[in-house]
């Protein structure tokens, strides 16, 4: 096993996988974190959240709390120089008999080993006593220099009531055709690299996904139980950067939706396909 670098440098005072404007702006929370062990805790605050495009109750913010929480430790586990990159992502969820999310979820992660090319941290997700999902991180090793820049100040006047989708710089894009979510630039939605917050654009695919599978059954609306994300390229906010949904197949009591996070070049930078239940 690669040795953990637990020297005085950056990973102990500033978190690069989530910096301190992502913390900020969904209400995280550190409890407890061990570099050393490649653990940590990590609470964030879900206020109602509604899916932009149905308001509906949506646990699409869930993927931000595992990116931070499954992220954190696979960094933990870096070689001397180098950062980690997330190359994939999934979630799974279940609410059945709990009713909205309306207070802090609790993440509790660790690194799996052995550490090989890359590595992988997983997540147990816990509201008010309750196990409700998991969540895993995958990332590789890349060599890069020191960093030193420093977070953006926050832009928003915070509340209990300021929806997610405010909170992540989208908007439901109204001169397109089908499930199309606007991603606005935000410097406090970039981490390190200055590309979207892996975990943000994770949320807003199972928005557009969500919304796809559920077109035309608001009375019996599929809940998002698995999301499955896959990080091609870098993901850079511009004028075009959007989110797409399309339905796969939906059933009675079951549908599958894949979207995609399309970058201001026309490239696709994320994938993702959402299973839903009712």
């Amino acid at each position: 096993m690669t040795d953990v670098d637990t020297g005085v440098d950056e990973v102990d005072h500033r978190d690069l996988e989530t910096p301190d404007s992502i913390q900020v702006r969904f209400g995280m929370t550190y409890l407890e974190s061990d570099v050393a062990a490649a653990t940590a805790s990590i609470a964030m605050e879900m206020n109602r959240y509604r899916n932009p495009f149905t308001a509906a109750p949506t646990v699409g913010p869930l993927a931000i709390l595992v990116d931070a929480a499954a992220g954190i430790v696979n960094h933990y586990r870096r070689p001397p120089g180098h950062w980690t990159v997330s190359s994939e992502l999934s979630m799974d969820v279940g609410l059945d008999g709990l009713g909205d999310l309306d207070g802090p979820v609790l993440a509790t992660a660790h690194a799996l080993s052995p550490l090989g090319t890359t590595s992988l941290g997983i997540c147990m997700l816990s509201y008010d006593g309750t196990v409700i999902g998991s969540g895993t991180v995958r990332s590789f090793f890349v060599a890069v220099e020191a960093r030193s820049s420093e977070w953006p100040a926050e832009t928003l006047e915070l509340t209990h009531e300021t929806p997610i989708a405010d909170r992540m710089a989208v908007r439901v894009a109204s001169d397109a055709t089908g499930h199309v979510l606007s991603q606005r630039v935000d410097p406090c939605l970039n981490n390190e690299i200055d590309i979207v917050h892996g975990g943000v654009a994770s949320a807003a695919l199972e928005f557009a996904a969500s919304a796809a599978m559920n077109e035309g059954r608001a009375d019996t609306p599929l809940q998002t139980a698995s999301l499955r994300v896959n990080f091609l390229r870098p993901f850079v906010a511009g004028a075009r950067t959007r989110y797409v949904g399309a339905a796969v197949r939906v059933g009675r009591s079951s549908g599958v939706a894949d979207a995609q996070a399309i970058g201001d070049d026309g490239k696709v930078a994320l994938v993702a396909r959402a299973t839903g239940y009712r």
